[in-house]
Order: C-alpha cells, then sequence, then structure tokens
C-alpha cells in the first residue's frame, strides 16, 4: 500500500512552493505513484481512464463506466471518487471545472500548469523503497529461472514469449522483455525478438513493471560463448560500477569536485562525464555513442535517461538502472543508492557473480560491486 502521508507531506510542500492549490495525474505512472493502483485500460493511451488528485484532500475523478471499479480495486479508501457521464464530457473538461485553481496536472487541462511529474515523485520514500525490494527480487527470480531452461537451438521469440509468462506469474508486466542470440546481440543494440535460434550465446533484458514501479536487469548466459565475451562483460561491469559511483557521489553534492556541496547534488550530465571517462579507461572510448546508458528509474522505466548535457538532479534515496553495452555484451541491474551505500534489488543470490572495481575518475571515490557474470 502507498504511504499517503508521505505522499501528502511532498505534495504539501509542493503546492506551497509552487504557489498551487491542486495536483493531478492521469498518466498512468503519475496515478500509480500516487494511488498505488493502476488507470489503464487502453494500453496504448498515454492518459488513462481516471485522474488523481490533491487539493489538501485525495480525489479521484473517473467516468462513470469506470468509478465503481476505481473505487473498488484501485485507489485506497482516502480517496473520495467522482464520477462524470461518459457520453456527455471528458475528463480534462471535468477536471477545468472541479478542481479548485491555480492547478497543475500531467496531462493538458484547459486553464491548468504543466506538470513535471517525474520531478514530484523523486526520491523514493520508505514505502516505494521495500515494494520496490519484492518487485525486483520477483523480476530477477523470473528472468533468471527462464534462463536456466534455455538450450542453443531456442528461438529467441519463443524465449520471449516464456520470459513475459515468467513475469506475468508474478504479477509482473513486460513493457520491454528483449531476447538476442549471439548474431543479433552484437548487431544490434535493442534486440528485439525474432526467429533466430540462441546460438554461442544469449542475453536476456527486460524492464518490468508492478504497482507502477519499474526494475530493469539483464542476463547473459554462454552455450559456446567467444572468447571476448566474459572479458567485455566485464568491461561493462566496471563501466556500470562507475556510473553508480558516480551517482552515489553526486547525490551527496560530492561530484563534481567544485561548488556541489554548496550547490546541491550534482547532475544526471554529471554522472555521464563519468561513464565517458570509465568507456575510454576500459579501451572502448566513444561506446556510449551506440546506446544509451541509462538512469534513473522509479515510476517510470527510467525517470530520465543521462546525456552529456542533463541537468536532472541526482537524489538518494532513489533507483537507478544502468545499462552499459560493448560490442555484444552488456551489464545491467537496478540499484538502490543512498547517501551510504549501494544496494543490489535485481538479485537472488543464485547467479555467477564477479567482483569488479569502478573505474578512477577524480572526485569519484572508487568502489568494488559484485556484477553478474555470464551464466
Amino acid at each position: 500500500m502507498v504511504d499517503l502521508d508521505a505522499r501528502a507531506d511532498r505534495l504539501d510542500e509542493f503546492l506551497d512552493t509552487a504557489g498551487l492549490d491542486a495536483i493531478w495525474f492521469a498518466r498512468p505512472n503519475g496515478f500509480a505513484w500516487l494511488t498505488g493502483g493502476s488507470n489503464v485500460v487502453d494500453r496504448d493511451g498515454d492518459v488513462g481512464v481516471a485522474a488523481a488528485g490533491y487539493d489538501g484532500t485525495f480525489r479521484a475523478v473517473t467516468d462513470s463506466i469506470e468509478g465503481q471499479r476505481i473505487r473498488d480495486e484501485e485507489v485506497p479508501d482516502a480517496f473520495a471518487i467522482e464520477e462524470f457521464t461518459w457520453y456527455d464530457s471528458d475528463l480534462a473538461t471535468e477536471l477545468a471545472e472541479r478542481s479548485p485553481t491555480p492547478a497543475a496536472a500531467d496531462f493538458d487541462v484547459p486553464g491548468f500548469q504543466s506538470l513535471d511529474a517525474s520531478a514530484v515523485r523523486q526520491p523514493l520514500n520508505e514505502d516505494d523503497v521495500e515494494r520496490y525490494r519484492s518487485l525486483a527480487r520477483d523480476t530477477a527470480d523470473a528472468v533468471e529461472t527462464v534462463c536456466r531452461s534455455l538450450d542453443s537451438d531456442d528461438v529467441e521469440a519463443d524465449v520471449a514469449v516464456e520470459l513475459t509468462a515468467a513475469l506475468r506469474r508474478r504479477g509482473i508486466e513486460a513493457p520491454v522483455a528483449l531476447v538476442g542470440g549471439s548474431r543479433r546481440a552484437q548487431r544490434y543494440r535493442h534486440y528485439t525478438a525474432r526467429d533466430d535460434a540462441l546460438g554461442e550465446y544469449a542475453l536476456l533484458s527486460v524492464t518490468a513493471q508492478r504497482e507502477g514501479l519499474y526494475a530493469s536487469c539483464s542476463r547473459t548466459v554462454a552455450f559456446d560463448p567467444p572468447e571476448w565475451l566474459a572479458e567485455r562483460t566485464r568491461d561493462a561491469a566496471r563501466v556500470e560500477a562507475t556510473a553508480l559511483a558516480a551517482t552515489r557521489a553526486a547525490a551527496n553534492g560530492d561530484y563534481p569536485a567544485n561548488d556541489a556541496a554548496t550547490n546541491g547534488p550534482g547532475t544526471a550530465g554529471d554522472v555521464f562525464g563519468a561513464i565517458q571517462d570509465a568507456y575510454a579507461a576500459v579501451g572502448y572510448e566513444g561506446e556510449w555513442e551506440r546506446h544509451h546508458q541509462g538512469g534513473a528509474a522509479g515510476f517510470a522505466g527510467r525517470e530520465w535517461i543521462a546525456t552529456p548535457d542533463a541537468t536532472d538532479p541526482v537524489h538518494a534515496p532513489m533507483a537507478y538502472s544502468w545499462n552499459p553495452t560493448i560490442q555484444g555484451a552488456k551489464s545491467e541491474d537496478t540499484q538502490l543508492v543512498t547517501a551510504d551505500r549501494i544496494e543490489p534489488l535485481t538479485v537472488t543470490g543464485d547467479w555467477p557473480t564477479i567482483t569488479v572495481e569502478s573505474v578512477g575518475v577524480p572526485g569519484v571515490p572508487q568502489i568494488e560491486l559484485e556484477r553478474h557474470a555470464p551464466l
């Protein structure tokens, strides 16, 4: 269950700072953040069938088709449900008429300010973290269970079906479920499953969602692997470790080593600079240009994706999913970064690991981490 007291405290502060009287969430990840439930019926839609809001009290607005179901199954009892007749109006119009103003929303509402809901969702609170641990552990268990059943002549598309089914059995949806055999994993960074046999090795990568939270992880299964696979996986893991070390330092205001300690946390762009340095140090300078490197996770697969010029603040406690790739190899897990530790979340304790050291970057203390190796 969502800690509504913690949500209210954060939203009271946000409304006061922004000079607003109300805030509304109708996009699925914002609705899930506030309520713990889902407003999704049509999975192709950007906006759900209900909006959840806060104006000093918790409210939800939806049409007469969905009202009873939303009340019974998707929101806590603290939410007052308001219905409008489905054929007479629409969600945006009803919010404009019913909400106190000034107000903000995460979708287009006449007269409302535009809301960057991702900024409101960061950092995570204690309740979010506990639910995250459960989701991430179940996600890793599903992926590893499928991985252990694979043979080299299995077909990517069939494995993808098994992967999504394993997640669904754990109450988890998979917006991203990639399966790449040795031919396509070397050629493409997003190895969407096709009718290829796995061959020498396989890469499985997922971004999984339950109760609005998202966890990402990748695993490598080696049958008759090329000689370079283990080394490139280790190098990618060192880049990932460097990203995590820089993330913690940036969240503490210690990186970059300038006035960040007095000016607040570092930025996603700062961490990206450390990632660039790490690729160069392991012998793959410029490799970062071939794929995005990940970023903050939470109530989206990535709350933000790091780029060289990104200004998103680095928060703690917060989940991060960094996903460096090196020419057919990948290292990716979701990690909880706090002021004093890095906690792997997508782990089961039942997969081979290697110990890697982050690359030395000025201003970033080096760390050692256990990372997942090819099976």
